[in-house]
């Protein structure tokens, strides 16, 4: 039996709206090339936070990780980027598994527009946009493989 090109292996992926207060978070599979929101961590301290998260690697079981890039409307990067950048950085340190970074530049835009009844529950909108974060980034990588 002939072995499926690498594009076609399944991989499960957690993808993070990284913010100072909450971090949306959305699976997705390469197989499907679908996103759905997971959540929202609301933890204060940073033990906490990468607690939760580590609760949701071990449920979930990701192949790759994906973090949200700040970057303002020209593309460039924001106060927020750098922070963003490190989160990610962390999360490849204490789980060892790879990151990669998505523009997150209209997602919450997108999300807000979409769920306009319920757009002043930050933790949906912040799950929500993680979910779309996530959909952007497997849109482009199935592409870049098709």
């Amino acid at each position: 039996m002939p072995e499926r090109p690498a594009s076609a292996v399944a991989r499960t992926v957690l993808a993070f709206d990284f913010g100072l207060k909450r971090i949306g978070v959305a699976l997705g599979n390469t197989i499907t090339g679908s996103a759905r929101p997971l959540g929202t961590i609301e933890e204060e301290s940073n033990d906490s936070r990468f607690s939760a998260i580590s609760s949701r690697i071990a449920q979930w079981e990701p192949d790759l990780l994906v973090v949200g890039k700040p970057l303002d409307s020209e593309g460039r990067d924001t106060d927020m980027t750098a922070r963003a950048e490190r989160f990610g950085r962390q999360l490849a340190g204490r789980f060892g598994l790879p990151v990669e970074f998505a523009d997150e530049r209209f997602s919450s835009a997108v999300v807000e527009s979409a769920l306009k009844p319920n757009r002043d529950n930050k933790a949906l909108v912040d799950a929500a946009a993680a979910a779309v974060i996530l959909q952007a980034w497997l849109d482009e990588t199935h592409h870049a493989h098709s």
